[in-house]
C-alpha cells in the first residue's frame, strides 16, 4: 500500500487527528504563534468547511476531533490548514524577536533537507495520527483524552481551566476561543 498523506477513508466521517512540529519544537509557547494557528483555524472554519468538534494546543502538537462540511474535503483543508500554518509561523519567527529564531529556523531548515517534500522549511511532522470516531464510547476517550493533555503535562488542575482547547465548552465553565460543534 502507498501512503498518501491527508487521505481520510470516509469522507462524512468525524475524525481525531493529533501533529506535531517537528523534532517536537516547543513553538506554541509564544502567544503570538498560537494566535496564528487559531486564526488559520477559524479562516478554515469559514472558508473550506471545517467543523471543529474540539482541539486542544500543546507546545508543540495539536489534537483536533474535525470533520467537513458537505462539499468540502477534509484532506484538503487538513493540508492547506498545515502549509498556511507552516508558511505564516516560519516568517513570524523569522521577524519577532524570537530568542530562539537561529536554533529553530535552523531545526525547520534540516527538516526540509530530510524531506524530498519541503524545499527550505519544514514546520510540521509529515504524518498525521488520524482515526475515525465510529463509536460513541471511542469519541469519549478521545475526548477525554484531548482535553486531559494540559492536565498530564502539569500545566493545569483541571481541563477547564487550559484556555488553548475545547475543554471550556464542553464542561460549561464558559465559552473557548474558537467556535465549535459539540458532539454530544
Amino acid at each position: 500500500m502507498i501512503f498518501k498523506p491527508y487521505q481520510f477513508s470516509n469522507p462524512r466521517g468525524i475524525y481525531f487527528i493529533s501533529f506535531a512540529t517537528v523534532y517536537w519544537i516547543d513553538v506554541f509557547t509564544r502567544i503570538h504563534y498560537r494566535t496564528i494557528f487559531l486564526d488559520s483555524l477559524t479562516f478554515c472554519q469559514q472558508h473550506k468547511g471545517l467543523r471543529l468538534h474540539a482541539w486542544c494546543l500543546m507546545s508543540n502538537h495539536v489534537h483536533l476531533i474535525i470533520s467537513t462540511e458537505e462539499g468540502f474535503n477534509l484532506s484538503d483543508t487538513l493540508r492547506d490548514l498545515k502549509r498556511h500554518t507552516a508558511t505564516t509561523l516560519i516568517e513570524a519567527i523569522k521577524e519577532d524577536p524570537e530568542s530562539r529564531k537561529e536554533w529553530m529556523l535552523w531545526m525547520f531548515q534540516r527538516a526540509a533537507h530530510h524531506n524530498k517534500r519541503n524545499d527550505d522549511y519544514q514546520f510540521w511532522q509529515q504524518d498525521n495520527h488520524a482515526e475515525e470516531l465510529i463509536t460513541p464510547r471511542f469519541t469519549k476517550q478521545k475526548l477525554n483524552y484531548l482535553h486531559q493533555n494540559p492536565v498530564v503535562a502539569g500545566w493545569v488542575d483541571t481541563p477547564e481551566h487550559f484556555l488553548y482547547s475545547s475543554a471550556r465548552d464542553y464542561t460549561g465553565f464558559g465559552k473557548g476561543l474558537l467556535e465549535i460543534v459539540f458532539l454530544f
